[in-house]
């Protein structure tokens, strides 16, 4: 269910299972399991295909499997005699995505938020040169993610141009008949959960939908 590096050992029929995983997860979706049983034994190995991976690909011992073929309710079922050295492969595709909030939820109207695989995505200060609340993401607009390993213990980031709310002209005022003009400028957002290591800022999920 859950694919970070890991080993479980248990018992199944009287067969003592070690079961390993191998991955880069949440930044990959490549997981290698190994299993390795002291003897042969049957059972059922049920693995998480999560809602979004628009694409999975799984391969036993090299062997590609039709994931529609075994798949209910989330989880692939792989039922079959496992012996030592089995090798099980599998690849969640991690689109990037644009959320939008159901329109009932007022607080989120006009806005989009980010993800990839698993992970939500925000946006702090200390990432763009744009207060965030400025920001505006053109539908337009081509998303890349990128793997950042000196950045915040290493992680994958996102990158795209948006537009930002320009001061330039207000003085003190806080209202005009004009509105504000806009400057193109670059969007980055950080996995939601790394936010707030850095020196304080503004941060947002939820962005001005352009």
């Amino acid at each position: 269910h859950l694919y970070g590096d890991s080993t479980a050992r248990f018992d199944i029929s009287g067969v003592p299972v070690s079961l390993t995983q191998v991955s880069s997860y949440p930044w990959d979706g490549a997981v290698d399991i190994m299993l390795e049983p002291q003897a042969p034994v049957e059972f059922t190995l049920h693995l998480r295909i999560p809602a979004w991976s628009a694409s999975a690909g799984l391969k036993i011992n090299g062997e590609a499997i039709r994931l529609a073929d075994i798949t209910s309710d989330g989880y692939a079922a792989i039922k079959r005699t496992w012996k030592k050295g089995d090798n099980v492969r599998l690849d969640l595709e991690m689109p990037i995505e644009r959320l939008y909030a159901n329109p009932q939820v007022r607080q989120d109207a006009g806005r989009v938020a980010l993800s990839r695989g698993p992970l939500i995505y925000c946006v702090e200060a200390s990432d763009n040169d744009s207060q965030p609340h400025r920001l505006t993401l053109p539908r337009t607009a081509t998303i890349e993610a990128q793997h950042r390993p000196e950045l915040l213990g290493g992680v994958v980031t996102l990158s795209t141009a948006a537009l930002a709310d320009v001061s330039d002209g207000w003085q003190d005022g806080l209202y005009r008949p004009e509105p504000p003009a806009t400057a193109e400028t670059r969007l980055t957002a950080i996995p939601y959960f790394a936010w707030d290591n850095r020196e304080p800022g503004e941060m947002l999920v939820w962005l001005r939908d352009g």
